[in-house]
């Protein structure tokens, strides 16, 4: 049977804030809540008993790998890849043909056995995997292994590549960033979009260790998800609001722009984004105290950045490992102040 994945204000926000944080305040004293996606789980996807060890065999005994998605009702970013990518009948083709597709709720109760024979629920899982966004995405070979992480959603023509990636069995041969670069080279023309709040070089971080957070913006020319960070979230008063709270540079990621990271080693930007694994872009990577704490790795809109940027500049990060609940708990506080929180603006 399909399960439509439809959540209400209440079910979503007002049914698990409110349990969450122990309030007793009643709907109609909170402002709107707006943006939850609807979508359905296709019937194409694999009606599991979420014993996994045993998917994997038989995913590998019909020449498959597995897909394993993690989602939440209500997540515009999961109605994404059902809604737009999984409706292209060229990407569900491929998926079906080389993998055997498997959901899992953050917060469900189902039971499943991990690559490693423990028996825990579906949240306990996800957890223990440190999903922090949704959809995440986990590639798995025949091993058990993951070859391929997806954190957040990917559009449909990265999508498609990292699927192509993993069915191909490429990890052997190259990484999926050199992949990438392979199917499409980094443009070699354009301009980076300036801001008046990006530190200018020379850029050593491990002056930037102490105090503020960090945020180092990495991105490239004639990029058009950079060109759209800029026009549409880097415009928004509430994303400024956030950015002031960090030390904030940007790099090309494919110059050699000379870079002391916040370890104190010397590098140029190209390396630096090779060993951090850059992959998409734009990629905001931000550090505390030294250590990277989150990134933004994949296509997102202005409430959840500001929200991953909040989680990090408040220390929130601290005392609260599940990005998720801080967002809820977030949301939930902005609509007892009066504020309409809309997740997909």
């Amino acid at each position: 049977m399909k399960r439509v994945h439809a959540t209400s204000m209440t079910a979503l926000v007002l049914g698990g804030f409110l349990g969450l944080m122990g309030m007793t305040v009643s709907v109609a004293e909170k402002a709107e809540f707006r943006g939850a996606g609807q979508f359905v789980i296709p019937g194409w996807f694999k009606h599991s008993f979420l014993d996994l060890p045993e998917d994997v065999v038989e995913a590998s005994r019909e020449g498959k790998r597995l897909l394993l998605y993690f989602g939440q009702d209500g997540c515009p970013y999961c109605a994404a890849l059902f809604n737009t990518n999984f409706s292209q009948s060229h990407i569900v083709d491929y998926t079906r043909r080389h993998f055997d597709a498997i959901e899992f709720n953050i917060w469900g109760n189902r039971e499943v056995t991990d690559f490693a024979g423990r028996k825990l629920s579906e949240k306990e899982f996800a957890a223990n995997l440190q999903v922090w966004f949704t959809p995440t995405i986990l590639l798995i070979g025949e091993k058990g292994e993951t070859v391929l992480r997806i954190n957040g959603y990917y559009p449909p023509h990265q999508f498609l590549a990292a699927l192509q990636y993993v069915a191909e069995k490429q990890e052997d041969q190259l990484t999926f960033r050199a992949y990438l670069a392979k199917l499409a080279p980094p443009p070699a023309k354009g301009a980076l979009h300036p801001e008046p709040f990006f530190a200018k070089p020379p850029h050593d971080l491990s002056k930037m260790t102490s105090g503020n957070p960090l945020a180092v913006f990495f991105e490239q020319k004639d990029c058009a998800g950079c060109d759209w960070m800029h026009s549409e979230m880097l415009a928004d008063p509430d994303t400024l609001e956030q950015i002031r709270r960090f030390h904030v540079i940007q790099l090309d990621r494919w110059s050699d722009t000379p870079v002391v990271t916040p370890e104190g080693r010397r590098t140029t930007a190209r390396q630096w984004a090779d060993e951090l694994n850059i992959v998409y872009l734009p990629n905001v990577v931000m550090f505390d105290a030294g250590k990277e704490v989150i990134r933004i790795e994949a296509f997102m809109k202005g409430f959840h950045v500001q929200s991953v940027l909040d989680y990090v500049a408040s220390g929130a990060y601290k005392r609260q490992p599940s990005l998720q609940r801080f967002i809820r708990e977030r949301a939930d506080a902005m609509r007892e102040r009066g504020v309409v929180v809309d997740i997909w603006k």
